[in-house]
């Protein structure tokens, strides 16, 4: 492409521009989430998770401005002898911060310990799941970002 076909081309482009906004709001509505607006988030009541001594509260869950990126956060415990849960892959990207107790996270079948205060990562893809290796129970917030699923 030579100069002149890209100016000829360049009002396309600038116009498609003006368009980004309206494109984000209609992204939300396909993902069937709203977006996320600045602020402070309370925690919903705990309530019991899809496993036998598993309980979570969600904070927030909803697409972020800038891109199609979904975000979404809750505290989980799980009790002490209870299973850890089901190995997963997924598109999103997930940070676990441990709040207390003992948990191994399991990334691709290499297990790391985690203690109140330490940050897991597991990138989209990843095989993963993570279990409370304690006598206590084991509290630790998750962030999740990636597309929506």
């Amino acid at each position: 492409m030579d100069r002149r076909e890209f100016a000829a081309l360049l009002p396309a482009l600038l116009g498609g521009s003006a368009l980004a906004p309206e494109g984000v709001e209609a992204q939300y509505s396909l993902s069937g989430l709203g977006g996320i607006q600045s602020g402070v988030y309370k925690p919903m009541p705990s309530k019991a998770g899809s496993q036998e001594g598993h309980s979570s509260s969600h904070y927030v869950t909803g697409m972020l401005k800038a891109g199609y990126i979904r975000l979404e956060m809750h505290e989980s415990t799980i009790q002490a002898g209870a299973e850890h849960e089901p190995v997963g892959t997924r598109l999103h990207s997930e940070i676990w911060l441990v709040r207390e107790g003992t948990a191994e996270l399991t990334t691709n079948g290499v297990a790391r310990t985690m203690v109140a205060g330490d940050v897991g990562v597991c990138c989209a893809g990843d095989k993963h799941f993570i279990a409370n290796t304690s006598d206590k129970p084991v509290t630790y917030f998750v962030v999740t970002v990636g597309p929506p699923e």
